[in-house]
This record gives structure tokens, sequence and C-alpha cells, in this order.
């Protein structure tokens, strides 16, 4: 596979467990920073920023255009899950034992482009945590899917260049594009808690809920079930940045939360 390159300078930011709204707004801020060129300005010309994070309390996330009524809010509220609307395309994901990223450039390069590049440093990174995971070389028609009830879960379909490993879906990714501006943000799977999406369903039709659940079990794996323990963040992250910085052949700069703070009052002003 020809993979793209970047010679801009890369950035990476690690944020602390945050809440589904804060996360998904940050992603929203650090979107209209880069639309706006506020990053690019601070930072140079065809720069590139990677944010590492995870979810607390666990939280469901919908697609852009998701019905918030295929989920059960009283079922959520009672387990302290939130619910929050993402502002990528896709379908739910019940982010638990997860690592997420997310990742901001200005950049010509086409969105499939991109979503290559960015599941090959994956991909990479996971090998130095022992899976070898492989690229899913097929779309299904996600028109078409979209319109079944069973479509609910963004982990029971793969599209192309997405990661799974003997064929079950590892990683999961969406994205937002705004002329050349792109955010893509993503889920690895770190333990089977994603599949107690099925529990929080709002719907009545016993067949669909067993397809969702048996799509759940049969399509989807994670990293504990393939190695027998969930990796510390801080390793994966390091594994994510190492596989960046030998891919696009640069040094990578950390940044920490302030520095993209100071840049705009929307981001300082995102919920906690």
């Amino acid at each position: 596979m020809q993979l793209v390159s970047f010679s801009g300078p890369v950035f990476v930011v690690s944020t602390p467990e945050r809440s589904g709204e804060w996360n998904m707004a940050f992603d929203r801020s650090l979107l209209e920073l880069f639309t706006k060129g506020a990053f690019q300005q601070r930072f140079g010309s065809g720069s590139m920023l990677w944010r590492f994070y995870s979810w607390s309390p666990s939280a469901v996330s919908l697609g852009y255009s998701q019905s918030i009524e295929e989920i059960d809010r009283e079922q959520c509220r009672r387990r302290n899950i939130d619910i929050v609307r993402r502002p990528t395309g896709g379908r739910a994901v019940l982010h638990s034992d997860e690592f997420t990223y997310s990742l901001l450039a200005d950049t010509g390069h086409k969105s499939a482009e991109i979503y290559a590049v960015v599941h090959e440093i994956i991909r990479q990174a996971l090998l130095t945590l022992g899976v070898e995971a492989e690229f899913c070389r097929t779309t299904p028609d996600m028109r078409k899917r979209y319109g079944a009830a069973e479509s609910v879960s963004c982990f029971t379909a793969s599209a192309r260049n997405e990661l799974h490993v003997d064929g079950r879906k590892l990683v999961g990714s969406a994205q937002r594009r705004s002329d050349n501006v792109i955010l893509q943000h993503g889920s690895l799977l770190l333990s089977d808690r994603h599949k107690m999406l099925r529990d929080l369903l709002k719907c009545s039709d016993g067949g669909v809920l067993s397809k969702v659940s048996g799509d759940l079990d049969r399509k989807t794996i994670s990293v504990s079930e393939l190695t027998g323990a969930i990796p510390d963040f801080t390793l994966i992250a390091g594994a994510m940045t190492a596989a960046i910085s030998q891919l696009f052949g640069v040094d990578v700069t950390f940044l920490e939360e302030h520095d993209l703070t100071s840049l705009d009052s929307s981001l300082q002003a995102v919920p906690l």
C-alpha cells in the first residue's frame, strides 16, 4: 500500500480521563481552531496534532446523524453512562476500557488517504504490544446497512482500511472534513466491555437484539482478549508516538493541554 507522507511539524497531547461531553466538545473546538488557522499560525503551516484520551464515566457516543431514540436513556442513567453526540459520522460506540485518539490536520490529501495512514500508524503501534492486526479490504454498502435496525453499533461493521484481527474489528474510526481541515478520531478496544452496548439499546424486537448481540460477539475483538491483559494508557501512547515519528520521519513535539486552551477561549470554556 502506498501511504501519503507529511512534511510539517507533528504534535502530540495526552489529556486526562474526562466525560464524553468534554471529550467531544474539545475535539469540536480543536477542529474550529484548525479551521480558523489559529493552530497553524501558532505552531506552523502544515502542522498536525494528535490527541490521546479516555473516558470517565463510560459513555455512549452517537454518530452525527444517528437518532438518540436508539439508546435507552434511562438504562444509561441507572448505570452512570453518559450519552454524547460525535461531530463525526458513523454509529454508536460504548466508550469503556479503550484508548481513544483524535487527529487534526490541514492537508490536501484525500480523506481515504488519511484514513489509511492513521490506521497504519495504529497497526505498527499494536505490533509493539504483541497484536498483529490487518487492514479490512472491503467496505459494505453503508447506506443500505444504516437502513437496517441492527446497524446501531459501529463495531459490527468494518470500513475499508479499518483494523481487524481474524476478521473481527479492533479499531473503529470516523471523520469530519471542512475544506482542507480534517478531524479523524477513533477507538482501540482494550476489553470486551464495549459489548455492553447491547444492554443499552431501546429496542423491543428480540430478533434485532439477538442479531446485534451475536454480531458484537462474532465481529469484534479487544486487545485483552488477544493478549490476556489491558495495556497501560501510557504504554499505548508511547507506542503510538513512536509509530508516528517513524512513519513520518519526524521528531514529535509534546504539548500540554494549556498550550491548546491558551489559543482560544472556546477551549477554555469546555465543560468539565
